[in-house]
């Protein structure tokens, strides 16, 4: 008898760590479920640490648990939870590895440097119910950890996530909120892109009108992109910018959790507010530039081109620019310890330089074929100055047209063509292919998502399916990847979260998980488990994985539609004479015929086990047969 209830102890403690176990995001290396039983949190539960980081890591800990346990946890130098850095280093784990052991013992997470302890601790973290994100006491909560070994480091060194806060300001309290779950899921670089042609945010001292006049726009409201442009005499009301306190701020919480700043600063083009401030910088030398508030201030023909209707970039021929950049640079990298500063250099329109004489002679007199080059000359004159700094420039793939300089890294955006041109010339890379790591673009069906940049869509499964080391490219020039959220039309903290996660999640895998563990199954599993978390933490996230994916095909007159999903084993239930679709309504089992007539609209959700999980999508004819192949 006692055997048996042994062998029921155990299997209980095995499938308890299972289930434990596949919340974990990002999949570690290797995890073993040990034999005994669980580790249970108390109020008598001590943390160690065997130094003073260690210890201060376990502060952190501390701090995170005791908000839904209610336990006053003590920190000492050996704990039931013991947090050890190495003397003698782990030459399999590396700087950021980590162990954990779990028994009825205890927990001891050991790692050779603080990050790989506290990459640890949120391992620890989603190891425990996911109660432990409430905000407030849980006094119900079972707090135990199965047995369990773990080994874990990261497959690559920059795992990276951008925010652009031109577009959009977020406050500071945001984006610190925004660092603190990046964090949790291993990642590592915060790129933050400071400034654009809708404002400049970051105070720089030596001059003064960048955010006097470049940090205010005009108000408005409504759907970006169709704003009505700045009219004379009125007022730039909508003010923001970071002050340099702030980012010593935002700088010293994102070091305390193992995150590095890498500030972007856009030039030559998508300067509009700098040049609104200096309008001498720029060809035209235009006073009348004005701050974006999100209007439309270029034209796409289709063909591949764009043109600015005005001046937004910086003169490459005109000194004073590299004597204001010099400041610029002087204060950024005084500011961020990282060793990389973003200089930007995308999508610069090249018209206004083509019709400047001065820009013109420059181009003689340095013998240059093209405009390209001369944006190449540029960058060049800007590497010096960030180098001169301490600091080295990395910029998007642009900066490739006309000639890379020396020791540019490139940040491939344009999909892997940039990176892989640049890694093959013996330059660094970080993988940023807009068709998988775009967070700002569509997730889901264009009809059920918030008014999106809808030019593209990159599904959860994209993201997932991302490999940032191209075939036949040295792996040592690829530092790893990133993903952007570019804030157009995310005006909101709730509004980021919603389009960052569950992507965020996927890609936290693809950077940090070793390539061959991917399995698309097993991480929905353990998105839906991180899903529970997040609504006991209230963040957001979208369920847009859930939703159908609807193509429709026209042959002969006759219109159908075929319905499928991402995550396997949901079920389709659909209805075509306008009520509401749910169980008990046809279930989707092959392609349907769409009926003849203006008013008929397919009508789609989508369940699991017998519960909705996706939203309502209606499609009507007219929106179904525009799709039709």
């Amino acid at each position: 008898m006692k055997k048996i209830l042994s062998f029921c102890v155990l299997l209980l403690t095995m499938t308890q760590f299972n289930a434990q176990n596949t919340s974990i995001i990002p999949q570690p290396v290797d995890f073993t479920f040990t034999r005994g039983l669980p580790f249970r949190l108390t109020a008598a539960t001590t943390i160690g640490g065997n130094n003073a980081e260690a210890q201060r890591i376990a502060t952190i800990l501390a701090n995170k648990i005791t908000t839904a346990t209610g336990f006053a946890f003590k920190i000492r130098t050996v704990g039931n939870i013991q947090l050890t850095l190495n003397a003698t280093p782990n030459t399999t784990i590396g700087d950021e590895g980590y162990t954990l052991s779990a028994s009825s013992l205890g927990v001891a997470i050991v790692a050779n440097k603080p990050a790989g302890l506290f990459y640890g601790v949120q391992s620890f973290l989603q190891l425990l119910p996911k109660e432990i994100e409430s905000p407030s006491v849980v006094a119900e909560a079972n707090w135990t950890i199965s047995a369990c070994k773990i080994v874990d480091y990261p497959r690559f060194g920059w795992r990276g996530l951008m925010l652009d806060v031109s577009r959009h300001f977020f406050s500071k309290e945001d984006v610190k909120s925004y660092i603190d779950h990046l964090a949790r899921y291993k990642y590592n670089i915060f790129h933050w892109h400071l400034t654009d042609d809708e404002g400049w945010r970051i105070d720089i001292k030596s001059l003064p009108r960048l955010t006097q006049v470049g940090a205010c726009r005009v108000p408005r409201f409504g759907k970006w992109g169709t704003y009505d442009a700045p009219k004379d005499g009125e007022a730039a009301t909508d003010c923001s910018f970071y002050t340099q306190e702030d980012i010593k701020e935002i700088v010293a919480f994102a070091a305390q959790r193992h995150v590095q700043i890498l500030p972007e600063i856009d030039v030559p083009g998508h300067s509009s507010a700098a040049v609104a401030a200096y309008p001498e910088l720029c060809c035209t030398k235009d006073p009348s530039v004005k701050v974006s508030p999100g209007h439309k201030f270029s034209e796409w023909p289709g063909d591949g081109t764009f043109k600015i209707l005005h001046d937004n970039t910086l003169n490459p021929s005109d000194e004073a620019v590299y004597t204001f950049l010099d400041k610029v640079f002087t204060e950024v990298a005084a500011l961020f310890p990282f060793p990389y500063i973003h200089a930007g250099g995308d999508e610069c329109y090249h018209g206004y330089w083509e019709k400047n004489e001065a820009c013109k002679a420059l181009m003689a007199k340095e013998g240059m074929k093209n405009t390209h080059e001369l944006q190449s000359y540029f960058t060049k004159r800007i590497e010096k100055i960030i180098k001169s700094k301490g600091k080295k420039l990395i910029g998007w793939d642009e900066i490739l047209e006309g000639g890379l300089p020396p020791e540019a890294s490139v940040m491939s955006w344009q999909g892997y063509k940039g990176g892989i041109e640049a890694a093959k010339q013996g330059h660094s890379v970080v993988m940023s292919p807009n068709d998988y790591v775009y967070v700002d673009l569509l997730q889901g069906d264009a009809a059920n998502e918030p008014d999106q940049t809808a030019y593209k869509k990159v599904r959860l499964k994209k993201s997932y399916d991302f490999e940032p080391l191209p075939e036949g490219i040295d792996a040592k020039f690829v530092l790893g990847g990133e993903a952007n959220l570019w804030s157009e039309k995310v005006p909101t903290l709730r509004q980021a979260e919603y389009m960052t996660f569950p992507r965020a999640w996927a890609l936290a895998d693809v950077y940090w998980s070793p390539k061959g563990s991917k399995n698309w199954d097993n991480f929905i599993i353990r998105m839906e488990n991180q899903m529970k978390r997040a609504d006991m933490a209230q963040f957001n996230y979208a369920r847009s994985a859930y939703d159908p994916i609807v193509t429709t095909m026209l042959k002969d007159g006759k219109l159908t539609a075929d319905i499928k999903t991402e995550i396997n084993g949901l079920d389709i239930f659909y209805t075509l004479n306008e009520t509401l679709p749910d169980k008990y309504t046809p279930q989707y089992r092959e392609p349907i015929l769409i009926p003849e007539g203006n008013a008929v609209t397919l009508k789609i959700m989508t369940y699991r086990n017998g519960q909705p999980v996706g939203k309502l999508l209606a499609l009507s004819r007219e929106e179904l047969k525009k799709r039709a192949k």
